[in-house]
C-alpha cells in the first residue's frame, strides 16, 4: 500500500511537470511548424536531428535501463559514495564517445546524409548536410541531461528532472522566435544543440546535493563497470533494433512527396504529448520502486505494482488514443495551423497522426512491459521481441507504402507496436506465473466499452461544434468540449461497470491531495 501511495504521489509530481513540458513542447512544434511548414526546410530540419538522436537513444538509452537498478543495488548496500564513483567514470565515458561520434559526423556529413535519406536531392540534400553539422554536438549534451536524469531518478529526485524539460522547449522557442527569424533554419537548428545544454546544465546543483561530485578520473577496473557492461549490451542492441524501425520509416519517407518527413515528425509529436501525459511520468516513478522490489525478491508486490501500473497505461493511453483519432483534424489545425503550415499540411499530419495512434497503446504499454524485464535484470528477452518488431514493420511498411503512401508507413509502425506488447506480455507472464491473475482482460474489456462510447460522444459533439466559431478559438472550444464530454462519459462508464480500479484512482488521488494539503 506503501508503494502505491508513493508511486501515486511520484507519478503526479512528475506528470505535472511533464505536462507543463509537453504543452510547451506543443508551442515549440506550433512555432516552427509556423516556421517551417512541411517545406523542404522542415524535411532537412526533422532529418538532421533524426540520426543523432537515434545515437543517442541507443546509447542513453541502454544505460537508463540499468542506471536506476545499479544505483539502487550500491544504495540498498550502504554504498551510495561508490556507486557515485561508479557513474562519474560512466559519465566520462560516454561523453568522450558522444564528443568523438560528433566530430566524425561533422567530417562524414555528406556520406552519411545519403544513408540516412537517400532520397534527398538537391537543396534539401544540401541544407540537410549543413544543419547535421551544426547539430551534431547536441548529443554530447543531451547524454549529460539523459544521465543527470536517471541518476537523479534514481535518488527518488523526480521534480527537477521533469522540469529540464520545460528549460529545453523554452530555449527552442525563444531561439525559433529569434535565431530562427533572423537567420533561418540554421539559426533555429543552432538554438536547438544549444537548449540540450541548458537542459543538463540546470539538473547540476540539484544532482550535487544528493551527493554526484564531477571529476574525470576514470576508475576502468571498478567491478561495477563490467556489471553495466554485462546489463546494457542486450538493451543497447535492443534499442538498436528498436532504432531500425525509426529508420525504416524515414529512409523510405525520403522517396515520398516533400513534407513526407515533416508532417510523420509532426503526428509523431503528439503522439508523444499523450505519451507523455501518462506513461512517461508513470514509467518514471515506478521503475526505482519495482527495482528495489526484485532486488529485494518482493515478487508478489512487484507482480501487483506493475500490473497496477499497466491497467493505468491501458485506460489512459486508450481513451487518449479515441481523443486523437475521433478529434485528429481540430487537434492539428489548432496546434500547428499557421504560417506555412497550410490546409494541405493538416491534412497530411492528420492522416499520420489516426494511423500512428493506432498503435500508440502497444508503444505505451512496451515502456512499461519492458521496466518490468529491466527490474529483474533480464535485458536479453526484449531484444529478442525487438527483432520480430522490426521485422514485422518492414514487412509492412513495403506493403503499404505504394497504397497510403507516408500514411502506410505510420500504420505499419503502430502494428509493429501492438505485435511487440503482446510478445512482451506473453514473456513477462511466464517469468512471473499469474502476473495478470487479477482481472486484467475484464478490466481491459471494461476499458474498450467504455472507449467505445467516448468515441460516439467525441465523434457527435465535434460535428455539432464544427464550423459555430471561427479561427483558433474555434477550434478550442470544438476541442475543449467535445474531449471533456467524451472523457466524462468514459469516465462514467468505468464507475457504471464498477470497475474497482476506478474508485482505487479516485481514493489515491484524494489522499495525495490531502497529503498536499497538509
Amino acid at each position: 500500500m506503501a508503494n502505491g501511495k508513493f508511486i501515486f504521489k511520484a507519478t503526479l509530481t512528475i506528470a505535472f511537470f511533464i505536462l507543463m513540458s509537453r504543452i510547451l513542447g506543443l508551442v515549440r512544434e506550433s512555432v516552427i511548424a509556423g516556421l517551417l511548414g512541411t517545406s523542404y526546410l522542415a524535411d532537412a530540419y526533422q532529418m538532421s536531428l533524426k540520426a543523432p538522436n537515434m545515437l543517442f537513444t541507443v546509447v542513453c538509452g541502454a544505460l537508463a535501463t540499468v542506471i536506476v537498478p545499479i544505483f539502487t543495488e550500491y544504495a540498498s548496500k550502504g554504498q551510495k559514495r561508490e556507486a557515485w564513483g561508479l557513474f562519474n567514470t560512466v559519465i566520462a565515458l560516454v561523453v568522450f564517445f558522444f564528443l568523438l561520434a560528433s566530430i566524425i559526423g561533422i567530417i562524414g556529413a555528406p556520406l552519411l546524409v545519403k544513408f540516412v535519406a537517400p532520397g534527398f536531392t538537391g537543396a534539401t540534400r544540401d541544407l540537410t548536410i549543413e544543419l547535421w553539422r551544426i547539430i551534431l554536438p547536441w548529443m554530447v549534451f543531451a547524454s549529460l541531461a539523459s544521465l543527470y536524469t536517471q541518476l537523479l531518478n534514481a535518488n527518488n529526485i523526480f521534480g527537477v528532472p521533469a522540469f529540464s524539460s520545460s528549460v529545453n522547449n523554452i530555449f527552442i522557442i525563444v531561439s525559433a522566435l529569434t535565431l530562427g527569424r533572423l537567420y533561418g533554419v540554421q539559426g533555429l537548428t543552432l538554438g536547438t544543440m544549444l537548449a540540450m545544454a541548458a537542459m543538463a546544465l540546470v539538473q547540476l546543483p540539484t544532482l550535487y546535493k544528493a551527493g554526484f561530485r564531477l571529476n574525470w578520473r576514470l576508475d576502468l577496473h571498478h567491478p561495477g563497470l563490467r556489471k553495466i557492461w554485462h546489463l546494457a549490451i542486450p538493451s543497447f542492441f535492443s534499442l538498436s533494433i528498436t532504432q531500425i524501425n525509426v529508420f525504416v520509416t524515414f529512409v523510405l519517407a525520403s522517396w515520398l512527396a516533400v513534407g513526407s518527413v515533416a508532417s510523420l515528425g509532426y503526428a509523431d509529436k503528439l503522439i508523444q504529448f499523450s505519451i507523455g501525459l501518462v506513461v512517461t511520468a508513470l514509467t518514471t516513478a515506478v521503475f526505482p520502486t519495482i527495482s528495489r522490489l526484485a532486488a529485494e525478491k518482493k515478487m508478489d508486490d512487484f507482480a501487483a505494482t506493475l500490473l497496477g501500473s499497466l491497467k493505468i497505461v491501458f485506460a489512459g493511453i486508450i481513451a487518449t488514443t479515441v481523443g486523437l483519432i475521433t478529434l485528429g483534424h481540430p487537434i492539428v489545425n489548432f496546434v500547428y495551423g499557421s504560417g506555412l503550415f497550410g490546409s494541405e499540411s493538416v491534412e497530411m499530419t492528420t492522416t499520420a497522426l489516426i494511423c500512428y495512434s493506432i498503435g500508440t497503446v502497444g508503444f505505451a504499454a512496451g515502456l512499461l512491459l519492458t521496466r518490468g524485464f529491466y527490474s529483474l535484470q533480464d535485458t536479453r528477452t526484449p531484444l529478442k521481441i525487438s527483432i520480430v518488431q522490426v521485422v514485422v514493420n518492414l514487412g509492412f511498411s513495403l506493403l503499404l507504402i505504394g497504397i497510403l503512401q507516408h500514411a502506410g508507413l505510420a500504420l505499419a509502425s503502430s502494428l509493429a507496436n501492438l505485435t511487440y506488447m503482446g510478445l512482451l506480455m506473453w514473456q513477462l507472464e511466464k517469468k512471473i506465473p499469474g502476473l495478470y491473475r487479477d482481472g486484467l482482460w475484464r478490466f481491459v474489456l471494461a476499458v474498450l466499452v467504455a472507449a467505445g462510447l467516448m468515441a460516439a460522444v467525441c465523434y457527435v459533439t465535434s460535428e455539432a461544434l464544427m464550423g459555430l466559431v471561427q479561427g483558433k478559438m474555434g477550434l478550442v472550444i470544438q476541442v475543449a468540449l467535445a474531449g471533456s464530454a467524451g472523457l466524462l462519459v468514459f469516465v462514467a462508464a468505468f464507475f457504471v461497470m464498477g470497475i474497482k480500479e476506478a474508485h482505487v484512482l479516485w481514493q489515491s488521488f484524494k489522499a495525495a491531495l490531502a497529503g498536499r494539503k497538509g
